[in-house]
C-alpha cells in the first residue's frame, strides 16, 4: 500500500485528512485466503476446460 498522493492538491481547497485505517493481520490473512481460493478455483476451471477441449478433439467431435 502506498501513502503517495494520487493527484496534486488543488490550490485553495483545504486538505482533507481522513483518519488512517488500521488493517489488522486477520484482515490481511482473510484477504490472502480469499485470493488463494479464487486463484485455485480459476486454475481448476481453466484446467477442466482444457481437459474437455482435449477430450473433444480426441473423439473427433
Amino acid at each position: 500500500m502506498s501513502v503517495t498522493p494520487t493527484a496534486p492538491r488543488v490550490a485553495g481547497l483545504p486538505a482533507v485528512s481522513a483518519p488512517p485505517v488500521v488493517r489488522r493481520v486477520r484482515h490481511q490473512a482473510r484477504d490472502v485466503v480469499t485470493l488463494m481460493a479464487f486463484s485455485a478455483t480459476s486454475s481448476v476451471a481453466v484446467a477442466t476446460g482444457f481437459l474437455l477441449l482435449a477430450h473433444l478433439a480426441h473423439t473427433g467431435r
